[in-house]
C-alpha cells in the first residue's frame, strides 16, 4: 500500500504540471488526455487478470439515491453559500435536506436485509477512527492542489505550467514519507505514523501559512514538503489498517467506504474552504483595489473572480507595480486564512487518532476469523 500511494501520489503531481502545459495549447486537451490513459488502464487490467469472487445480491437503489442525494445537497449548499449568501433559503434548504437524507439513509440501512452499506462495520472503533482520519485529511489533501495552484498564479505571478512546481514540492515530501509510513505500519501498527503525520502536517501547514505573505516560493519549499510528508505518513497506514480490520469477504466494501470518506471530505474541503477564500477576498482584495482608486463595484467583481481561478500570467501588465503588489499581498492573506484552517484540521486529525486509535498491529489471519464489527484490540 505504501508503494501504491507513493506511485499514485507521484503521478498525481504530474497532473497539475502537465495540465498547465496542455491548457496553454487548448483547454480541451485536459479532457482528451483521459482517453489514452483509460485505454492503457484497460489493457493493464486485462493483462493482470485479477481474481474475481462475485458475491451477488440485489442493489439497494433507495439507499443509493438517499446517500448520493444527501451528500450532493450538503456539498452544494456549502459550495454556493458564498454566492447565495448564508441568509439565503436555498443555501439552508440544500444543507438541511441533505442532512435529513443522510439521517434517513442511516435509519433505512439498519432495517433492510441487503443494505448498500453494512453500518455495523463501524462498531469496530479502530475502523471508524481510520475512516474519520481519512475523511479529515482529505479536507486538506485534494483542496491543497487547487488553492496552492491558484495562490501560485495570483500571488506569485506564475503561469499555469509554472504553478505545477508549487504542487511538486508537496509530493516530494509525500512520496518519501509514504514509504516511511508503510514501514512504521509494518513494525508498530497504524497509530505511530498517523499521529506523527497529523503533527507534521499541522506544523507544515502552520509554517507555510505564515510565509505566504512573503510572496516567495523559495521561502516556502521546505514547509510545503513538510506538509506533504505529514499527509504521506498518514494516508497509506490509515487505509491499510482499515482494510486489515475487515473480514476478507468485505475488502471491496471497506475500500468503497474509505474511498467515499476521502472523496466526501475532499468535496467538503473544496466547498467550505472555497467559500471562505471568496469571502476573505471580498474583504482583502477589494480593499487593496479601492485603496488605489478602483470603483467599489468593479473591485468586488475582480475580487470574486480570484476565488475560482487565477488570472492568466501577464494579466497584471499595464497596472502600477504598487497596485499589483497590493493585490497579490491581499490574495496571499486570503489564502493564509485557508491554510491556517488546514493546519487546524490536521490538529483535529491528530487528536482523533490520539484519543481513539488503538495501539499495535492487526494480523489479517485473526481478522478473517472474526465477525464483522468486532476488533482484536482493546
Amino acid at each position: 500500500m505504501a508503494i501504491f500511494f507513493g506511485i499514485s501520489g507521484g503521478l498525481t503531481a504530474i497532473g497539475p504540471i502537465a495540465g498547465g502545459f496542455l491548457t496553454q495549447w487548448t483547454w480541451r486537451s485536459i479532457f482528451w488526455i483521459h482517453i489514452p490513459v483509460a485505454i492503457i488502464a484497460l489493457i493493464l487490467t486485462k493483462i493482470s487478470c485479477p481474481e474475481d469472487q462475485p458475491q451477488p445480491q440485489p442493489l439497494d437503489y433507495r439507499g443509493t439515491a438517499m446517500i448520493t442525494g444527501g451528500m450532493g445537497l450538503v456539498v452544494l449548499g456549502l459550495e454556493q453559500s458564498s454566492v447565495w449568501g448564508w441568509g439565503s433559503v436555498a443555501t439552508w434548504a440544500c444543507i438541511v435536506i441533505g442532512l435529513v437524507l443522510l439521517a434517513a439513509f442511516v435509519r433505512f440501512e439498519l432495517g433492510i436485509k441487503h443494505p448498500l452499506l453494512r453500518l455495523q462495520i463501524f462498531l469496530d472503533r479502530a475502523f471508524a477512527v481510520d475512516t474519520i482520519v481519512l475523511g479529515l485529511m482529505s479536507i486538506v489533501f485534494v483542496p491543497f492542489f487547487f488553492f496552492g495552484s491558484v495562490y501560485s498564479q495570483v500571488a506569485l505571478g506564475k503561469n499555469s505550467s509554472q504553478a505545477g512546481e508549487y504542487i511538486l514540492w508537496f509530493f516530494v515530501g509525500f512520496v518519501i514519507a509514504a514509504q516511511v509510513g508503510g514501514r512504521m505500519l509494518d513494525r508498530r501498527g497504524a497509530r505511530p505514523p498517523v499521529l506523527l503525520g497529523g503533527a507534521l502536517g499541522a506544523v507544515g501547514f502552520f509554517l507555510l501559512a505564515g510565509k505566504l505573505s512573503d510572496l516567495s516560493l523559495g521561502a516556502q519549499r521546505l514547509d510545503i514538503a513538510i506538509a506533504g510528508a505529514g499527509l504521506g505518513l498518514m494516508l497509506g497506514p490509515a487505509s491499510t489498517d482499515a482494510v486489515n480490520r475487515a473480514p476478507s469477504t468485505s475488502y471491496s466494501e471497506v475500500t468503497g467506504i474509505t474511498q467515499t470518506a476521502r472523496n466526501f471530505g475532499a468535496s467538503l474541503g473544496l466547498a467550505v474552504l472555497g467559500a471562505i477564500l471568496i469571502t476573505r477576498n471580498d474583504t482583502n482584495v477589494t480593499a487593496a483595489l479601492t485603496k488605489h482608486g478602483v470603483p467599489g463595484g468593479i473591485a468586488h467583481r475582480v475580487a470574486a473572480s480570484f476565488g475560482g481561478s487565477g488570472p492568466a500570467a501577464g494579466s497584471g501588465q499595464g497596472q502600477s507595480p504598487a497596485l499589483l503588489h497590493d493585490v497579490q499581498l491581499a490574495f496571499a492573506h486570503s489564502t493564509q486564512t485557508v491554510f491556517y484552517i488546514m493546519a487546524g484540521v490536521m490538529v483535529a486529525t491528530f487528536v482523533a487518532a490520539l484519543r481513539w486509535l488503538p495501539r499495535g498491529r492487526v494480523e489479517l489471519a485473526e481478522e478473517d476469523a472474526m465477525p464483522l464489527g468486532e476488533t482484536a484490540l482493546p
